[in-house]
């Protein structure tokens, strides 16, 4: 539904301007007044700087108030993140090894000693691994996002209320995963499709796999923007 377009066709059909005051907005049908996240326009700021990351959202929109809440989702992905602290976190379809250190023998093995000092040229035609906890050899970094909404197990709650994702130009996207790239953002708008007050249950999870862009597959691709 084009909010904008059915206040226009209520003014048309009743005529006055309708109401300005914020409490009134949804029952006036006035949302064209909405200020603050009420509008895409002016949309609650999120940034997020690390991966990976779950973002939950639980709160109420309705009655007495605007249907819509919007929020702008920025990715700020920084090189120096807390991406490879998770080892089951796949990049490139590959599991990152996760190291601690042990000293001694445990179960008659001998830990193990890395000296990345001395690893520099090539040993027996094997060149040395390169070590690194940061993002910096992306050269074009693509993030998955998945939108979930988990609802509150009343159905005759949930089927009123709908979340969806809205990319950077303000169009809305047909899918829950999406894959952006690290410095980009998109939006995500909570309605009401009813006269009540609505509670919500929403998750995205962000970055639970990311990779370069040219290594996309097919599908992969035509969830990216």
């Amino acid at each position: 539904m084009d909010v904008t377009t059915e206040v226009n066709k209520s003014l048309i059909t009743m005529g006055g301007s309708g109401t300005t005051y914020a409490p009134y907005l949804a029952s006036a049908k006035t949302l064209n007044y909405a200020a603050d996240k009420s509008s895409i326009n002016n949309a609650a700021l999120e940034t997020i700087t690390a991966i990976p990351f779950t973002v939950k959202y639980s709160d109420t929109v309705g009655l007495f108030g605007a249907e819509n809440v919007f929020i702008k989702l920025q990715l700020n992905i920084q090189s120096s993140s807390s991406a490879f602290a998770n080892s089951t976190i796949p990049e490139n379809d590959y599991i990152s090894v996760w190291t601690s250190v042990e000293d001694g023998t445990i179960n008659s093995y001998d830990s193990g000693i890395f000296d990345f000092s001395t690893i520099e040229s090539i040993v027996n035609t094997y060149e040395p691994s390169e070590i690194s906890n940061d993002l910096s050899q992306f050269r074009n970094l693509y993030v998955r996002l998945d939108l979930k909404n988990l609802k509150t197990g009343n159905k005759y709650i949930d089927s009123w209320f709908d979340v969806r994702i809205y990319t950077r130009d303000k169009k809305e996207y047909p899918y829950d995963t999406i894959y952006i790239s690290g410095n980009d953002y998109i939006f995500l708008g909570f309605h009401a499709r009813n006269t009540k007050r609505l509670p919500y249950n929403v998750e995205m999870d962000i970055g639970y796999e990311y990779l370069e862009y040219d290594n996309l597959s097919s599908t992969q691709r035509n969830q990216s923007v």
